[in-house]
């Protein structure tokens, strides 16, 4: 695309600092490089394949997905080892086995005996790994109970299925923000899924994988014996809930939203932008830490935070902003733009088709997503 400046573009839109993301991306692979084992980036968050080629280093390693049109897309754009870290239900099947036609290294996920049989008698080359409970509580099966060795017997049988391994998510480590309970979840998390591939092998079945991670436990972990990989998504971009938790900084944050002033109601104190509850989300996992956030910190285009300002509420496609400074109106007046910073950058990002590419001052490119299931 042509280079632009940021005041040309429509509003709402995505602005992505190219700078902050690859600092990020460098920060969390020297993280897992220091602890010996691979990062599989979870591409959920970005769903960029130019994303994708910076946080694998040029397809050096494998990615992580969420959905089968994130691995479709990302096999059209020469990602060829793939694990599809969400239960693979059985109507699905045959999709994700197209895949595996295609010549991807497919790995899928199973917690239940159903299925793991639907996947052994289905006929084609799966790879499964047997997803344990860490302690978040989603999904997963206890890595000392007896389910764990019922899945895997499941295809010792099968004539192209195979077990891979086991994972795990602690997802429970976004529920704090003290970084020494950040360290011990991440313990925790090693420690339960290293048990479950240690009981698999007793039982005679070979483990290849043993896969855990969240960006704050990759990040803030300090043993990963026995892991073979980690895997984490956020932090490409990191969004306020990062930030809250200490995992980040504010300056870390890559993505804004890009919005437009279109109303002052002085009466109610009240700056509207026309970037709403669809173009922000409505998740506000940040005020957990940091209730002021609401909906998301408004900053000015070029960087400098506005003292308190923040998306208070929103309607569908209108941001209110809680003007406590009257001299606020006169700063920011109608036809004027901000950024505003998410609190969930996935959920955010899930509401645009591209990603607008920045050095800081200028737009220079634009990166395609996907988004859908």
């Amino acid at each position: 695309m042509t280079v632009t400046s940021i005041a040309a573009l429509e509003t709402p839109c995505l602005l992505l600092d190219q700078a902050k993301l690859a600092d990020n991306i460098a920060r969390m692979t020297q993280s897992v490089t220091r602890l010996g084992v691979q990062l599989r980036p979870h591409l959920k968050t970005a769903k960029s394949a130019k994303v994708g080629v910076l946080a694998t280093q040029d397809h050096k390693f494998g990615i992580t997905v969420s959905t089968l049109r994130e691995a479709e897309y990302f096999a059209d754009h020469g990602f060829k080892d793939i694990t599809y870290a969400v239960g693979l239900a059985p109507g699905k099947l045959d999709r994700a086995a197209a895949l595996i036609a295609r010549g991807v290294d497919l790995k899928v996920l199973a917690d239940t005996v159903d299925a793991a049989r639907a996947i052994a008698d289905h006929g084609a080359a799966f790879k499964l790994l047997v997803e344990i409970d860490c302690g978040d509580g989603r999904a997963g099966v206890s890595a000392t109970g007896q389910t764990l060795l019922e899945i895997a017997d499941c295809l010792s049988g099968s004539k192209a299925a195979r077990l891979d391994g086991v994972l795990t998510h602690a997802g429970h480590s976004y529920g704090v923000n003290d970084i020494p309970k950040i360290q011990q979840i991440a313990e925790d998390e090693r420690q339960a899924v290293v048990h479950a591939a240690e009981r698999l092998r007793t039982a005679g079945h070979a483990v290849n994988t043993v896969s855990a991670g969240s960006t704050p436990t990759a990040l803030f972990s300090q043993d990963a014996t026995g892991l073979t990989e980690y895997r984490a998504g956020v932090y490409v971009f990191f969004d306020l809930d990062q930030q809250s938790r200490g995992v980040c900084q504010t300056q870390d944050l890559a993505l804004s939203v890009l919005a437009t002033v279109i109303g002052h109601n002085r009466e109610s104190s009240k700056i509207l932008l026309d970037a709403g509850g669809l173009a922000l989300s409505k998740d506000i996992g940040a005020n957990a830490f940091r209730p002021e956030v609401r909906y998301g910190a408004v900053v000015a285009v070029d960087g400098p935070a506005l003292d308190d300002v923040y998306v208070t509420s929103v309607s569908q496609e209108h941001g209110h902003v809680k003007v406590t400074d009257p001299a606020l109106f006169d700063r920011l007046p109608v036809g004027s733009q901000v950024r505003v910073l998410p609190n969930h950058v996935c959920m955010t990002a899930a509401a645009y088709p591209v990603y607008n590419v920045t050095d800081g001052e200028t737009v220079f490119d634009q990166w395609d997503r996907c988004n859908g299931w």
